[in-house]
């Protein structure tokens, strides 16, 4: 499965007490093929679409930890059930159990929400979860899939435009389908639109709901000043409040 490479190297190796062990160095290393372990979780009458990239690695290779919930965005290090926990008062468990799946699959349902992130598969050189990282995309058909679903109007990037987001990946479909992008608010959270399938959609750009993020958000003035008011605040009540604008107005 994995496409490998092969490193030479003229010079001799030698051990830590001096012996020359050979004068040419053989290193062969794999690239970790990194598929999205579940399909696109649309309920019947979604009308909004979570859109990020790929899970950790570990849902791929069902590494799962006692804190992970094996259904999208479960990972026990990734803060949208956190932040739609917060919103919605859902009462959510965190445990890698049946019941857990269920609470969230409910939650979707009710609110009308699917799940499709854009990237079915890449490669990478480290096995981690960095959007940067992976190599080679194979990107989802977004925008068949919308076709396929006509009450959907809003798309919910968990991302922005950085290389190798959610909005980054789907600009590049909607190149490729020569299909224009018009700006509404260039203020994070970005809103752009554009007409697929005979309809107006709406994209939301959110901040990302990883832990890398946070360092963008502590620069952000919004943050700082509200930081400055009250020093309880924190990243996470940030993005509560965001994505509940987010939601209020998508839904």
């Amino acid at each position: 499965i994995f496409p490998r490479r092969v490193f030479l190297s003229p010079f001799p190796i030698s051990s830590r007490f001096g012996e020359i062990k050979t004068n040419c160095f053989l290193a062969t290393c794999q690239m970790f093929y990194h598929t999205h372990p579940y399909p696109p979780y649309i309920p019947e009458d979604s009308t909004r679409l979570i859109v990020g990239t790929l899970p950790p690695p570990r849902f791929t290779t069902g590494n799962l930890n006692d804190e992970d919930v094996d259904f999208c965005y479960g990972s026990s290090n990734g803060l949208l059930w956190k932040v739609w926990d917060r919103i919605y008062n859902l009462g959510l468990v965190y445990e890698n159990t049946h019941f857990a799946i269920e609470q969230r699959k409910a939650f979707l349902k009710r609110e009308k929400i699917g799940v499709c992130d854009i990237v079915g598969a890449a490669y990478r050189d480290k096995i981690d979860a960095s959007d940067l990282g992976m190599q080679q995309p194979e990107l989802r058909d977004l925008l068949g899939i919308l076709e396929q679903h006509p009450k959907v109007d809003s798309l919910i990037f968990t991302g922005g435009n950085s290389k190798n987001g959610p909005e980054y990946f789907f600009r590049k479909l909607l190149k490729t389908a020569k299909i224009p992008l018009e700006c509404l608010d260039d203020q994070v959270p970005r809103k752009h639109q554009f007409v697929c399938a005979g309809r107006k959609i709406t994209t939301y750009s959110l901040t990302a709901p990883s832990g890398t993020a946070n360092r963008a958000i502590g620069s952000m003035p919004a943050y700082k000043a509200t930081k400055a008011q009250n020093p309880h605040y924190t990243t996470l009540d940030f993005r509560v409040e965001q994505y509940g604008r987010v939601f209020r107005e998508s839904g």
